[in-house]
């Protein structure tokens, strides 16, 4: 699952005059990995399922849609990887 969230950030500082403006996005994309979840902790060893990836099992917005499809936890027990890029644009 990729979930990308678009954010604006406006510097006051760099704009030269009242008719251009400098504004800066900043766009992180996030991904769910590997399941981590630890199915033998009870016992006090460590085995984790082999899941390489959050697949949801439902639509966004909805609560099966932190439940993963292929091994059936919650998203939380998946490694999250976040990529951030930075972009700026002018306006006149």
């Amino acid at each position: 699952m990729r979930k990308i969230q678009l954010l604006e950030n406006q510097d006051d500082d760099s704009v030269t005059s009242e008719s251009s403006t400098n504004s800066a996005f900043t766009v992180r994309m996030v991904r769910y990995k590997e399941c981590q979840k630890n199915h033998a902790a009870r016992v006090g060893g460590h085995a984790v399922d082999g899941c390489r990836a959050f697949m949801p099992s439902g639509e966004e917005g909805t609560s099966s849609a932190f439940i993963c499809a292929a091994c059936g936890c919650h998203r939380n027990f998946h490694r999250r990887e976040v990529e951030i890029e930075v972009a700026s644009c002018e306006l006149f």
